[in-house]
């Protein structure tokens, strides 16, 4: 392992840092830290509906809720999951700073996961309830502070969101994996307390962590001069107001996104347990698991597509974030016809092969590496500072809307079946990519060249 020292003053007037691999040492201290928050939220994520769709007898009882009515608590939860990062960020903002939100938001995520643990009706909605303001806290401000660790213009920016990306998906990976094994083999809420033991080693690394985040995430009232202040209080240029315009018409392809993309957590999973051939060489592969391909294609594809992006940037060709996020949401809702094949080979012989939820898997991944971290970044680079947590929490209150939007799609799936939501999915996220293919000129004019300082 080897590193270079080089360092920098950020606009933000942070202290020099050490880098690694090219990186900020803090890129890596957030990288484990949202790693461990994404092992407990997807562990139980991939538990979620299984348990509540478990008849509740037997050696491992779920509560024997019908499909219909699991997709729909699982659409909620998402949904609010994810919306309640626009107070997180706000308090961030006014209040804690960034740095204190993530802390508070990994305690409650602990506490959240270790009710979790406990076999009562009481436990589980309150568990919820506690992971819903532990994410609403650490998700959003966690990313800007990524953002934080490099100057304006930055070229290095969209690579380190990926980094801190594929940590993400690292922690998703082992997740369904580990606690998935752990649900099946000793029960559903030994699973859920494995969750919480992994968040509790992301606050303790963070903790640990904190010498290489410094100037990163402080509550800017509080750390600014007072001409620094003056310029907080100002408002918005007229250049600043067009970029936040554009980020609000880019969140159009997120809502369309994340609905479908989050068919993996719900009608996807359902149809693994219910309609798919799972033995694999006389062994039957838990359904849980087909939740870590997803993780598992970005920890290997990752540094991939990033390097295809920034190789496209270099030859001039184009690549700037709207582009990529729209080719993103094509990509992802064409891997939806594998699912159509996989749909109509079930009612031909009623059972379909995993091949087709692998190759799904598959063009969903790509296409969230176009967008997901690329819409991170996106946000960073155009939101005001003032108001940069408030827009990572805007960005992640839409992402829950998306997460709605799945569970209402997976709700319908009953009344139209899985060949025609999936088949609608795809083309729709197609056309819908098309659309906004056309008015990316004069979206992108409205950003006023803040990609073109890039270096």
């Amino acid at each position: 392992m080897s590193s270079n020292s080089t360092a920098f003053l950020d606009d933000n007037g942070a202290p020099e840092r050490k880098e690694l691999f090219g990186h900020p040492v803090g890129l890596y201290v957030l990288f484990f830290t949202e790693m461990w928050e994404r092992f407990s939220y997807y562990g139980m994520r991939a538990l979620f509906v299984l348990y509540l769709t478990t008849i509740s007898t037997g050696d491992n009882p779920g509560l024997g809720w019908t499909d219909g009515e699991a997709l729909k608590l699982y659409g909620w939860y998402t949904m609010l999951v994810y919306v309640a990062s626009i107070p997180g960020g706000i308090l961030a903002d006014r209040v804690f700073g960034q740095k204190k939100a993530v802390l508070i938001g990994g305690i409650l995520l602990v506490i959240g996961h270790s009710v979790l643990a406990i076999e009562a009706m009481w436990a589980w909605y309150s568990g919820l309830a506690f992971i819903v303001a532990g994410v609403g806290m650490l998700k959003p401000n966690i990313s800007t502070m990524v953002g934080g660790l490099y100057k304006q213009g930055d070229i290095r920016r969209d690579k380190g969101f990926t980094i801190f990306y594929i940590g993400i998906n690292l922690g998703a990976f082992l997740s369904s994996i580990i606690v998935g094994y752990v649900a099946k083999v000793y029960g559903w809420h030994y699973g859920f307390g494995l969750a919480g033991i992994g968040m509790a080693l992301g606050l303790i690394q963070y903790l640990l962590g904190q010498k290489h985040l410094e100037g990163v995430g402080d509550f800017l009232r509080k750390s600014k001069s007072k001409e620094e202040l003056e310029a907080l209080d100002k408002p918005l240029t007229q250049v600043e107001w067009d970029r936040i315009k554009v980020l609000l018409v880019s969140f159009v392809l997120v809502i369309f996104f994340w609905g479908a993309f989050e068919q993996a957590g719900g009608l996807m999973n359902l149809y693994a347990e219910n309609n798919t051939n799972k033995m694999l060489m006389g062994w039957e592969v838990p359904t849980a698991w087909f939740q870590s391909l997803n993780a598992f294609f970005i920890i290997v594809l990752g540094s991939s597509v990033a390097l295809f992006w920034a190789n496209r940037k270099l030859k001039g060709k184009l690549s700037t974030s709207l582009f990529k996020m729209i080719i993103g949401l094509i990509i992802m809702g064409s891997g939806f016809f594998f699912m159509s094949a996989a749909s109509m080979e079930f009612e031909r012989t009623g059972e379909s092969a995993m091949y087709w939820l692998v190759l799904a898997y598959l063009f969903h991944t790509i296409g969230e590496l176009c967008l997901s971290p690329v819409a991170l970044s996106y946000i960073t680079k155009l939101a005001p500072l003032k108001y940069g947590a408030i827009m990572m929490g805007v960005y992640f209150a839409i992402t829950g809307l998306g997460n709605k939007l799945a569970g209402l799609l997976g709700e319908s799936a009953s009344k139209f079946g899985e060949l025609t939501i999936f088949t609608g999915i795809a083309i729709f996220c197609i056309v819908i990519g098309l659309l906004v293919l056309l008015v990316r000129k004069p979206m992108e004019r409205l950003t006023h060249g803040v990609e073109d300082i890039e270096s």
